[in-house]
């Protein structure tokens, strides 16, 4: 079980989704060559982060009939990186090791091929599923003036155990829908009122004094700039927020939504060292606990975060291994199941979060959603 204080929460910032046009290599390009600079990797990293850019973009230009490039800013501490992630509804690849191998690279491309982007990157995963569609992310952070491409990251970059994405409504360039994480340290409190651990009502216990993960995902009501703006407020309340309960923290949020249209939120608390997960949401925000073979759908009260709220209710239930919580907007549908998805589990939060966005989002809504796994 992995040590919350030893992995890293990664702040994202999505800077722009390319899509699926003739000019998505050449915009992708340039972009993520701007962007690079623009965080401080050097002139050589960032041709190299250009270079894996429009490999990635080539191949889904030329071998997928629809699909999209994520470029965005990472943020650890005190370095900065850029991550792309791809999503498509291509043929997929029965055989992704083969795909990875030097030679490799498809009619069309620069010729560098996915094996070599890998190395370029620092992190690296790649998801697909034949006859549905790929997903792949990539991480590019600073490296020692002289430094020869490692497949493992430095140790500072850490592992992130938790990542997500948004994508607005066709049409629009802002995204109502927002994500963020923060870590509880640990301090001891009390957790008042009612819970539920798994389907029985009980009284929830003390939480854990060991770190802890806060994760939040909103829905902004409607769509556009308005939307955009409760999304923001949302995230803002939610990272200055003193609270570490779920209840409390989704209290701060609701006073902040006030005079904006407001939206559904759902805030979790992941307790590693006790396996245990606190959860509380107001709308139509969905939650999952999912592992091997299961999905457990997680309670949240009907209402509108910043107008109107039942009182707060915070639920309990157990974390088993090897499984990862899934949060998401109604940009996505509930019809999505693990099972379709063979293998999804072992993979980055970013990837798994690409594929169920390829699996389940909506074209006619915002979407956003975000995933925790890999702590305990």
């Amino acid at each position: 079980m992995g040590a919350m204080n030893d992995l890293a929460v990664v702040d994202c910032e999505d800077i722009a989704w390319f899509r699926h046009d003739p000019t998505l290599p050449s915009a992708a390009r340039g972009a993520a060559a701007t962007l690079a600079r623009r965080v401080g990797l050097d002139p050589q990293r960032a041709s190299e982060v250009a270079l894996a850019v429009t490999e990635a973009a080539t191949n889904l230009h030329q071998h997928t009939p629809d699909g999209a490039l994520l470029l965005r800013v990472l943020r650890a501490g005190s370095e900065a990186g850029v991550e792309f992630l791809t999503v498509d509804n291509g043929p997929g690849m029965a055989d992704v090791a083969a795909a990875l191998m030097d030679g490799a690279s498809t009619a069309g491309t620069l010729g560098i091929g996915l094996g070599a982007v890998a190395r370029l990157a620092d992190r690296f995963d790649i998801h697909s599923l034949p006859g549905k569609g790929t997903v792949v992310s990539a991480q590019f952070w600073a490296r020692g003036r002289g430094a020869t491409p490692a497949p493992v990251p430095p140790p500072a970059h850490g592992t992130t155990v938790a990542s997500g994405i948004t994508r607005p409504i066709s049409g629009e360039t802002v995204c109502g829908d927002a994500w963020t994480v923060r870590v509880d340290p640990g301090t001891h409190h009390s957790e008042a009122g009612d819970g539920r651990h798994g389907s029985a009502r009980g009284r929830i216990t003390s939480a854990s004094t060991s770190p802890a993960l806060l994760v939040m995902m909103c829905d902004g009501l409607g769509h556009g700039p308005l939307a955009a703006l409760a999304g923001e407020a949302a995230v803002k309340a939610f990272r200055q927020s003193r609270a570490t309960r779920p209840e409390e923290l989704l209290g701060d949020v609701h006073k902040a939504l006030r005079g904006t249209r407001g939206g559904a939120v759902a805030i979790a608390r992941v307790e590693p060292a006790v396996r245990r997960l606190l959860y509380c949401g107001i709308g139509n925000v969905s939650g999952f606990l999912v592992g091997p073979g299961f999905r457990t759908g997680l309670l949240s009260a009907p209402g509108i975060v910043g107008h109107q709220m039942r009182s707060l209710r915070t639920f309990e239930y157990p974390l088993s291994e090897d499984s990862a919580l899934v949060m998401h907007s109604d940009g996505l549908s509930e019809r999505w199941k693990p099972q379709d998805m063979p293998g999804l589990l072992q993979h980055a939060p970013a990837v798994i979060a690409g594929q169920l966005l390829r699996e389940a989002a909506v074209r006619r809504d915002d979407a956003g959603i975000v995933v925790v796994k890999g702590a305990w």
